[in-house]
Parts: structure tokens; sequence; C-alpha cells
């Protein structure tokens, strides 16, 4: 009897024993599986957009991994600043190869997606996060996938109206879709056509801030340099490098870099122009007179929200409309000899200017922009010295040095003016100095 028993206890604990394993690795299994609103719908039934969707095996497998990665750290990703993209924006790597220091980044990019796939996924991989604010670069693989650029760009649209309906002050920032070549099928005729509607779609959008990458890696036929894209679809670190110098100056506008103030010292004789903390000195004027109509002292913004001062530097900010023509002047006018010192730094392909009491002096993305495409100093997406040396009716101009205008007729008196065009411009460093 005693032996019946302790077989019937040893057949019970070996039940158990095999019902709570089954258990265990039934619930292992499960945690492990992927969520199915994390993988591709099997179909486009019912999905939003228009145009392709990829399935391929290997795209599917990176999809759901990825995916499933991010969904865990959705609390800890919380107020990021989020790049949502393809394999170009996955290659950025997942902190942007540290290119912006200190700033909390979530990496949204999934090699081979479409704007489509980006449309699917935005609401879990991107406002889950509530973000900061929001880079987008898109649209390349739609192109190899045959789509039209009117299905690109609805699909862009969608993704635009889903983020500001999530919150009216998540500041986007849209990269042009970048330059590859015919033989990736992403001729330049359509990639400059998506870019174009992609224009028009936030044109007038002052939550969204437009940045023209694609000038800036274009070749003269339109296609993508080898130096810099390698296989003439994905940037090497040279290319990352100045995606993120293009990027740089709008996120410090946004203060996610550069968020404190300019320490420098004037050299002596030097006055400055500009306080480095408001627009003190400075107004709007009747553009033919120069009549003064507007000071904004002690204000930290223009207006219309044009020009803001920040930490140091006079930002003339990106127009909604793509393109506006502004200027601020000096409330003060300079009838002396005199030297002007300013440093600028455009985003790729900005205009603006420097009046020089009443006559312009170009202040541009140079290479892109011209007029003065040759210098050889010129410090795209960075800091640039302009020296202008004013005596006897003739300004004497430079740029790191280099001759802009060696002599540019200028009236006897006026002030010191700043423009705004297209793109964005900052200045800092704003100092004269009266000569003999």
């Amino acid at each position: 009897m005693y032996s019946r028993k302790y077989a019937g206890m040893r057949l019970a604990a070996w039940t158990l024993l095999v019902s709570v394993s089954v258990f265990a690795c039934c619930t292992w299994a499960s945690a492990d599986a992927p969520a199915a609103y994390l993988e591709i719908p099997a179909s486009d039934e019912g999905l939003p957009g228009s145009g392709p969707i990829r399935r391929y095996e290997w795209f599917q497998t990176l999809w759901t991994s990825k995916r499933t990665a991010w969904a865990k750290r959705t609390e800890q990703d919380q107020k990021s600043l989020v790049f949502l993209g393809d394999s170009i924006t996955q290659g950025f790597g997942d902190d942007c190869g540290g290119r912006f220091p200190g700033v909390k980044i979530a990496n949204r990019g999934i090699s081979g997606d479409t704007t489509r796939g980006m449309l699917i996924r935005l609401k879990d991989d991107v406002l889950s996060l509530n973000p900061a604010a929001v880079v987008l670069l898109m649209g390349t693989n739609d192109l190899e996938e045959q789509a039209d650029p009117q299905t690109i760009a609805e699909n862009f649209k969608l993704i635009i109206a889903a983020i500001k309906k999530h919150s009216a002050t998540i500041p986007i920032v849209v990269c042009q879709v970048f330059p590859s070549s015919e033989s990736k099928q992403r001729p330049a005729a359509k990639i400059k056509q998506v870019n174009e509607l992609f224009a028009q779609a936030v044109k007038g959008d002052s939550q969204v801030t437009l940045i023209e990458t694609w000038k800036l890696f274009a070749n003269d036929q339109g296609d993508a340099k080898v130096e810099e894209f390698p296989d003439l679809l994905h940037p090497n670190e040279r290319g990352y490098s100045k995606w993120a110098a293009a990027v740089r100056p709008v996120l410090a506008t946004l203060d996610f870099v550069e968020t404190t103030d300019d320490e420098f010292v004037f050299e002596p004789g030097f006055e400055p122009l500009f306080n480095g903390k408001d627009l003190s000195g400075w107004g709007f004027r009747i553009e033919k007179t120069l009549e003064k109509q507007m000071n904004f002292d002690g204000q930290v913004t223009s207006t219309d929200g044009r020009y803001v001062a920040k930490h140091g530097r006079i930002v003339v900010t990106t127009p909604p409309e793509g393109r506006r023509v502004q200027q601020i002047w000096t409330t003060r006018e300079f009838p002396t000899h005199f030297i002007l010192k300013l440093e600028f730094r455009a985003t790729p392909n900005a205009d603006s200017g420097v009046f020089i009491r009443k006559p312009q002096l170009q202040c541009r993305d140079y290479p892109l922009a011209g007029p003065y495409k040759m210098l050889r100093h010129y410090r795209p997406q960075d800091w640039n010295e302009l020296v202008v040396t004013v005596k006897d009716g003739v300004a004497h101009c430079t740029c790191n040095d280099e001759i802009l205008e060696a002599a540019m007729p200028v009236p006897a008196t006026g002030p010191i003016g700043l423009e705004g065009d297209s793109g964005q411009m900052e200045y800092r460093r704003i100092r004269l100095m009266e000569t003999p």
C-alpha cells in the first residue's frame, strides 16, 4: 500500500511538473512572439494611405524586430527628438553618431521602408513618444517601387496631418529627398518633383521647417556624388556629417543644441550693435526711404516672428511661405568711416544679405546660392566671418579673408541692415569700430 501511495505521489508530482513546464514554455513563447500590431499587415485592405508596402521576407523580419524593440522603450524614449525615415535614417545611428551631444534622440528609421509604411507605424513608433520634435526624411524607396510622386506626396501629407493632429506645437523638420541615380530607379527629375510637392504641401505652415537637402548633395546632373554616396543611395561618413551640419542650425533655433549664451569678448575699440539678448537698437523701416517705422527695444522677437534673439545670435527664421523678403535695421546711422565685423551661418541654399548704409552685400550659403561660389575658405552650415571696411564712400568686403567686393559704392550715411529671404540665416558678434 505504501508503495502504491508513493508511486501515486510521484506520478502526481511528475504530472504537475510537466504541466508547469508546458505552461512556462507557452508563456515564454508568447512573451517573445511579436504583437500582431507590430507586424506588417498581410494585405493592404483597410490600411491608410496608398502606394507600395514592402513585404519581402528580409524586410518583414527587420520591420518586426525593430518595432518590437522600440515598443519596449516607449516610456524611456518619451519627449525625444525623433528621426523618422528609411535606411538613410537608420544608418544615422541610434544617437545620430553622437553629432548632437546631450540631445535625447529616438531613431525610428527602418531600412527599405516607404512613406506608406511610415504612415502605418507612425502612431506607435513616433506619436506614442510624445516627441519634442520630429525630423522627416522619406520617399526614395517609393520611387524604386515605381510609385508616382503624387502618391508619395499624399502619404507625406497624411503623416504631417497626423503629427499636427497629435499636437499643434510639435516642431516638424522636413528634409528634402536626397539625390540618388537613375541606375537606382531614382531619377533626378522624379526626386525633384517629389520635393516640389513636399514643399507645396507645407507651404505657409509655421509648424514645419523645410531644409533644402537635395541641392546640398546633388551634382550638376542632379545625382548623388559618389564621394558622399558610394552606392549612389546611402551616405558615407562624409555624407552623414553634411546632413548633421544642415540640420544643426535649425535644431539650435528649436533649443535642442547650442543652448548657452555666446561668451565672445569684443576687441578693444569695437562696440556691439547687438547685445546678444534682445533686439534693442534694431527695428523695421519703410523700405525705400529707410524712415524709422518700429523698433524692438527689449523684445526678443520682431512683431512678425521673423527675427529672434537667442543665445547671442540674431536668427532670421525660415519663412513658412518658402520665401519672404524682410529687413531689420539698426535704429542708428553711421556717417563716419568704420569697420563692421560679424559672423553668419546659413542653412543649405539660404539667401540673406547685409545692408551697408543702404546697398546690400549678398550674404548667403555661397556655394549653393551664389554669387561667390568659388570661395576656398567658406564653411558650409558653419560660422563664417564678414569684415566690411567703409572709407571714402566705398566698402571693402571680405568673407574669411577672401574678397567679396573690393570697392562697393555706399552712401554718405545710413544704418546697418540684415535681410531675410529664404532658408534660415543667423548672425552673431555684430560689432563696429569707427575709424579716422
